[in-house]
């Protein structure tokens, strides 16, 4: 009995981290949200199948990785449509929205210091002044971040500043598109950015590592059940998906940049 109940554990374990890392590879797409505040990216995902990566005229983007971009998009999709969307739609028929909105607002809070930080490493005490009040009525008032106090005041929303982005306004270019299995579209510069973040999220720091896989499969899946419907209308919108994904993922990172 002890050697099946390990075994099983062990099954456990790994669907865990398999839904967390599906889960992260659908939260970070641009299609959650993220194209509702650039109307420019919006408007430019739905082309021809010549579309290319071009950002603005005499502005583009190596994608010398292209085969394997492909086959990792691809296989994101899938695990979308086959493993996040059914988990999401269970978890929705569970959990009712004003309390999976909670529960967003809780880990969006948690995340303050990415956004408090680098606001500072990129010159701009306001947004990061923005932040810090945010926090301490949220985390006060909001019992614990569960409720966004000042989520109707246009003038105390959330600062969304991260370490791809300070790179970038440091001058460190984009480097070349990629697409990695579980995490979804990124350039080089990103992909350094999402460690960088790391050190600052509270989150990745509870231990054991099994508990924060755990909790960050929770904030993801949570994420996910908030955004059903939006990759499918967005992918049938579009010729060739890869190409969209991709021209709204520059797009968007550009319009972050504020170039």
């Amino acid at each position: 009995m002890g050697g099946i109940a390990v075994k099983e554990l062990r099954i456990l374990v790994i669907m865990i981290i398999l839904l967390s890392m599906a889960a992260s590879a659908w939260s970070q797409t641009p299609f959650t949200g993220l194209l509702g505040n650039d109307e420019k990216a919006k408007g430019s995902v739905v082309g021809n199948e010549n579309e290319t990566e071009q950002l603005s005229e005499g502005e583009t983007l190596p994608d010398p990785l292209e085969p394997w971009n492909r086959f990792a998009f691809g296989f994101n999709d899938r695990l979308y449509f086959w493993f996040m969307k059914p988990a999401a739609l269970g978890y929705n028929a569970v959990v009712p929205e004003v309390a999976r909105t909670g529960i967003n607002n809780f880990f969006r809070n948690l995340e303050m210091p990415v956004r408090f930080v680098n606001a500072l490493f990129q010159g701009q005490p306001k947004a990061a002044g923005i932040e810090l009040v945010r926090f301490t009525l949220n985390s006060s008032m909001g019992v614990g971040g569960l409720i966004d106090i000042m989520k109707r005041n246009p003038n105390f929303q959330p600062q969304e500043k991260d370490t791809g982005q300070t790179l970038g306004k440091y001058g460190i270019g984009n480097g070349l598109y990629i697409v990695w299995p579980f995490l979804g579209p990124s350039t080089i510069r990103d992909t350094v950015g999402i460690v960088g973040d790391s050190f600052l999220t509270p989150v990745d720091y509870i231990t054991p590592f099994v508990d924060m896989i755990g909790v960050n499969a929770s904030d993801n899946l949570n994420k996910t059940s908030l955004h059903i419907g939006e990759y499918e209308d967005f992918k049938e919108a579009a010729i060739d998906p890869y190409i969209a994904v991709k021209d709204a993922y520059l797009q968007h990172r550009k319009y972050m940049l504020g170039r």
